[in-house]
């Protein structure tokens, strides 16, 4: 499997559009196949340095993400986000979804 997660800070004064942006963002867990789970969270503490929210996602393989991230329905809420956006950040990497690199059970 391929984790996918991006974090984003908002710039000030864009919170309804960020409100709308995550609530699209959220419903293309129930419109793309491709994607096996997905969170999408605001951050809760509040601080300043931290990100405003984040998505993780999951997908079989590479060729899985490959499809969503060139998905016209992920374009046009990406677009959306290109343009209230201050910061991004991502990485994408291989998990098995029941155990961590130690061995133990994953917990997400």
């Amino acid at each position: 499997m391929i984790r996918h997660v991006v974090m984003w800070k908002f710039r000030p004064g864009c919170e309804a559009e960020a409100e709308e942006f995550l609530e699209r963002l959220r419903g293309l867990g129930d419109q793309l196949e491709m994607i096996r789970a997905m969170r999408v969270e605001r951050d809760s503490s509040g601080k300043a340095d931290h990100f405003d929210a984040v998505l993780i996602a999951d997908f079989d393989h590479e060729q899985a993400l490959a499809a969503y991230l060139s998905d016209p329905r992920h374009l046009a809420v990406s677009a959306l986000c290109k343009s209230i956006r201050e910061q991004r950040a991502s990485v994408d990497y291989v998990w098995e979804p029941n155990r961590e690199a130690d061995g133990s059970p994953n917990q997400f």
